[in-house]
């Protein structure tokens, strides 16, 4: 991959990507990592990136001013579970909880980043689970296994063995948002493909699902800037 670097204040550096399917040039400014990418035709003409690239300069500069930083989860930090804004902060009792504000972390935990983490997960596994289980018995179709991860390049997947995989940071956004993912994994279990019988599958499942779709699309690289390691 090729790296063009123009210099100004600040000076940008854009890494050139050729695709066999793109065909026309594109920019994206990455909001977790602040990196520029401009996909072009395979056949295109590096000097052709090169004055599309010098012609956005000040749109990519306005986009990455506008970037927000990574958050570090921690007592005073505030995080969303479930689309809701909540403020970390120490609480009684034995046991990490949530409330409708915040979440109360004990004591005696002093790795907060990893046990936030892990909670999440748990708490992410439950919703997710549920929800495949109500669309799975929905379309009378049945997965083999339920995994997460902590992707970036998808919220979910479903193999041609049944199995079933999502983002746990799922449980960071809103809970349709969620519902939507499992809806859509589901119904590749009755469609292996995105075809427009897929896409009937999906309503059905989950009418009205371009809203949460949408949301992901605008938000979910958002759910990366959260870094849960101590």
């Amino acid at each position: 991959m090729t790296t063009l670097t123009f210099p100004g204040d600040p000076p940008v550096d854009i890494q050139l990507r050729r695709s066999v399917r793109a065909r026309r040039l594109s920019l994206r400014v990455s909001r977790l990592k602040g990196s520029v990418t401009l996909t072009m035709p395979k056949m295109a003409a590096e000097a052709e990136a090169v004055a599309f690239a010098t012609e956005k300069l000040d749109w990519i500069r306005g986009h990455l001013a506008d970037l927000v930083p990574e958050t570090v989860v921690e007592i005073g930090a505030h995080l969303p579970v479930e689309g809701t804004p909540r403020l970390i902060t120490r609480g009684e009792g034995p046991r990490l909880h949530l409330t409708s504000d915040a979440i109360m972390v004990p004591a005696r935990i002093r790795a907060v980043p990893a046990r936030v983490g892990g909670y999440l997960r748990e708490l992410a596994r439950d919703r997710l689970a549920a929800a495949s289980d109500r669309h799975a018995a929905a379309v009378q179709r049945s997965y083999t296994r339920l995994v997460l991860r902590d992707t970036r390049s998808r919220w979910g997947s479903c193999s041609s063995d049944g199995r079933l995989m999502y983002s746990w940071r799922l449980i960071l956004a809103p809970p349709d948002v969620l519902d939507y993912v499992a809806a859509h994994e589901v119904a590749h279990l009755v469609e292996m493909n995105h075809s427009a019988r897929f896409w009937a599958v999906v309503d059905r499942l989950c009418p009205d699902y371009k809203a949460p779709r949408a949301w992901l699309r605008a938000n979910g690289e958002d759910l990366h800037r959260y870094r849960f390691a101590g």
